[in-house]
């Protein structure tokens, strides 16, 4: 899909310089594998997002996937007040109450994140704990975070990952209130240092490539658009001197990427990206330990891939783009659910992702050899090719300004956009064919499923425990704690840490968010066409 010329078949002659060089999987560039024994040695995480309606509802899936094999879970918040980092009874809410809940459980207080952990074990289970939009993140946290200090964990036994990435609001679904990107950059650093002190066994942020690949970038540019932000917040935390080159590095290295159906270009990718990262850490910052250099990449099956017409064929779509992921040799993995273009996912639907990659994982034989594909021509000038494109990409960017210019010009937007309408184009025209929808088409499709229908009143019931939070906390305590983080923030000091303390004291997402519109004020997507 990013329109790279390929031959009719490969040989000898098509293989790049260093090609018959490669060091085996384990050993740097890693190229072909993180680990040498790979999946012999540690089977990939099964990790599939879940979240709907009331807090109550997300516990219930979390708990339904673990029992069905999940070794991991990840916590989605909803859309509507977690992204624009509202609480219920904003007006933008109330205006689309019935909106509320469609895309993730409602969750303003560190008590409805207790709800939605009821039953769960945050000691032995590695989770995401939600906050996938940057300004959301140290909300998501924090709230999670503090359920574990309130239950008697400490902090240093939690395992798990943040996100707050820039690329699903900044690039592909701004919401209408949104920090500038200069100011999520730095409360970004912040997280990265309070998790270096405090919770060393957490991955601060994980930029996720899935979310601009979904939103338009192609596979090099979104390889060049992940490692263009990592190197800003490597600048940044090593222009602080805060926290040591070499644990930065290896906080930044769990990333997130997308599979889509271009099978062999998105293992491709998911390969230079490990070279990549290798070599940007050693050529720019001189780090040398093989720890930080190993790159462990989670990815999510292209959303955008599944349709609605014959949605029973997403399992196939799926489960190729599960394979490419076991071939490309992932360390985690989600697998968007056969209804995802429907609704969020029925029970019946999520239990089909979790068995579609126990499957891969236990019928195939996949796992018995690393980087089966390690060596074939195509791959490996298709490798070659995708890094190469990348860099050259990343130049684009770093004469864009940098990676936080080019999110506020709209240059990585422009071309997000641009790839989108060619995608669309080429549907209109035939060019790209897509089963069930465009080629193959059917009057009657005898497997028509309904969407999933979640807890209708997520907004009531949200409002019924907004009131009943603000009435029952200590509302002093929760006001001072709103004014120390109103204070750091304007003194540019460690926004993570005062989050820790606000949500700790009963303060609600909504009031977090009046503090960060105040203070850095909401930024104006910068829409080109």
């Amino acid at each position: 899909m990013s329109g790279i010329p390929l031959k009719a078949y490969y040989g000898p002659d098509d293989l790049p310089e260093d090609a018959t060089a490669l060091a085996p999987p384990g050993e740097v560039p890693y190229v072909r594998g993180a680990h040498r024994l790979g999946y012999r040695s540690k089977p990939w995480r099964i990790f599939q997002l879940s979240g709907y309606g009331n807090p109550e509802d997300e516990a219930e899936r979390i708990r339904y996937l673990l029992a069905k094999g999940g070794t991991g879970f990840i916590m989605e918040h909803d859309r509507m007040t977690a992204d624009n980092l509202y609480d219920v009874d904003h007006p933008e809410v109330v205006a689309r109450r019935e909106d509320v809940g469609i895309s993730g459980a409602v969750i303003m207080s560190a008590n409805d994140c207790a709800l939605a952990l009821e039953g769960i074990d945050q000691g032995i289970h590695y989770a995401h704990a939600g906050g996938g939009v940057a300004q959301h993140a140290p909300f998501a946290m924090a709230a999670y975070w503090t359920v574990a200090l309130r239950r008697g964990l400490r902090l240093d036994q939690l395992q798990g990952t943040g996100q707050a990435d820039f690329f699903l609001t900044y690039i592909g679904c701004p919401p209408l209130h949104q920090i500038p990107p200069a100011a999520a950059l730095k409360i970004n650093c912040d997280i990265v240092e309070f998790c270096e002190q405090h919770v060393p066994r957490w991955v601060p942020i994980s930029m996720a490539g899935y979310n601009g690949a979904d939103s338009g970038l192609n596979a090099y540019q979104e390889l060049a658009a992940v490692f263009a932000c990592n190197i800003a917040h490597l600048d940044e935390v090593q222009r602080r001197g805060t926290v040591p080159l070499e644990k930065l590095a290896y906080a930044l290295g769990g990333v997130s990427f997308r599979m889509a159906m271009d099978f062999f270009e998105d293992i491709c990718k998911i390969r230079a990206a490990r070279r990549m990262w290798h070599d940007i850490l050693r050529n720019r910052y001189g780090i040398t330990d093989e720890r930080a250099l190993r790159l462990r990449i989670h990815i999510v099956t292209a959303g955008s891939a599944m349709t609605y017409q014959e949605p029973i064929n997403n399992i196939v779509r799926g489960t190729a783009m599960g394979l490419s992921a076991v071939l490309a040799g992932v360390q985690s993995m989600g697998i968007s659910a056969y209804d995802e273009a429907l609704s969020v996912p029925s029970e019946q639907a999520h239990q089909q992702s979790v068995r579609a990659q126990q499957i891969l994982m236990h019928e195939t034989n996949l796992t018995a050899v690393v980087d089966p594909l390690g060596g074939s021509y195509y791959v490996e000038s298709l490798t070659s090719e995708l890094e190469h494109r990348a860099y050259a990409f990343m130049d684009e960017i770093e004469q864009a300004g940098g990676f936080i210019a080019s999110l506020e010009s709209g240059f990585l937007h422009g071309h997000a956009s641009d790839n989108q309408v060619r995608l669309e184009q080429m549907m209109d025209e035939g060019t790209r064919a897509i089963v069930g929808v465009n080629v193959h088409t059917s009057d009657h499709d005898p497997f028509a499923i309904d969407g999933f229908q979640g807890s209708i009143d997520a907004w009531e019931k949200g409002m019924e425990r907004l009131a009943r939070h603000r009435a029952e906390r200590d509302h002093s305590r929760a006001m001072k704690a709103l004014e120390q983080l109103d204070l750091t923030c304007r003194a540019g000091g460690n926004v993570m840490e005062a989050v820790m303390s606000a949500v700790g004291d009963d303060v609600t997402v909504g009031e977090v968010g009046e503090i960060f519109r105040t203070v850095y004020g909401s930024w104006k997507f910068p829409v080109n066409f």
